[in-house]
Parts: C-alpha cells; sequence; structure tokens
C-alpha cells in the first residue's frame, strides 16, 4: 500500500509540473532538486539493502520526462540525483541498520517534498 502512495504522490507532483513554469528560479525548484538527490540515496540504499530494481532510478527519470528542462537545468537535476547516490556509495558497502534508517528517513523526505510540492504548486 505505500509503494502505491508513493507511486500516486510522485505522479501527482509530476504531472501539473510538467506545465509549469520553467523559470530556474521557480518557487518549487529547491524542492525538486531535493528530491533528485533523494531519489539517488533511495537509488543507491534499496538495492543495497536488497531491492535489486531500477524503481528509483525511473521516478528520476519521469521528473525529467515532466520537467522537460532545459540542458542547465537537467544537468542541475542529474547532478542532484549523483550526488545523493554518492554520499551512500562512498560510506556503505552492505546493508546495515544505519543504511535501514536512512531508507526510512530519505522515504518520509521524499513522500514529504511531493506531497508538499503538488499541494503548493500543483493544478
Amino acid at each position: 500500500m505505500r509503494l502505491l502512495t508513493r507511486t500516486v504522490l510522485i505522479a501527482a507532483l509530476l504531472m501539473p509540473l510538467g506545465n509549469a513554469a520553467r523559470a530556474v528560479d521557480s518557487p518549487f525548484e529547491a524542492n525538486l532538486v531535493r528530491l533528485s538527490e533523494v531519489l539517488g540515496a533511495l537509488h543507491f540504499l534499496r538495492n543495497l539493502c536488497g531491492e535489486a530494481s531500477n524503481e528509483w532510478f525511473a521516478h528520476m527519470e519521469q521528473l525529467l520526462e515532466a520537467e522537460d528542462p532545459d540542458e542547465t537545468r537537467r544537468a542541475r537535476f542529474v547532478a542532484s540525483f549523483n550526488s545523493g547516490y554518492q554520499a551512500f556509495e562512498r560510506n556503505y558497502s552492505r546493508c546495515t541498520p544505519s543504511a535501514v534508517e536512512a531508507i526510512g528517513r530519505y522515504m518520509k523526505e521524499g513522500e514529504a517534498l511531493t506531497r508538499d510540492t503538488a499541494t503548493r504548486y500543483g493544478n
């Protein structure tokens, strides 16, 4: 059920923003950049802890598709995703209790970012 909730929340965020103003300094830009970082962290951590999927990478691709960013914004989103991934890749070589705790924190943060952004800026 939580997976469905996450998917619905992410879809709710991505769909309305696809046609939103594309200015780099848009009011939701920081949320999307942070969401990109969270998705990168989850992509690494969930796979490290046994998920073996590209779900979080696919969510990142959906964000990019929905936003249709120019080259500069796209590079910012991709760099943020990679930063989130690499931050944990440098420190974790196996799933540990702290990695599992980080997954929980990032899941909550990602859900909150998605929900809050969709509520504030969605159509």
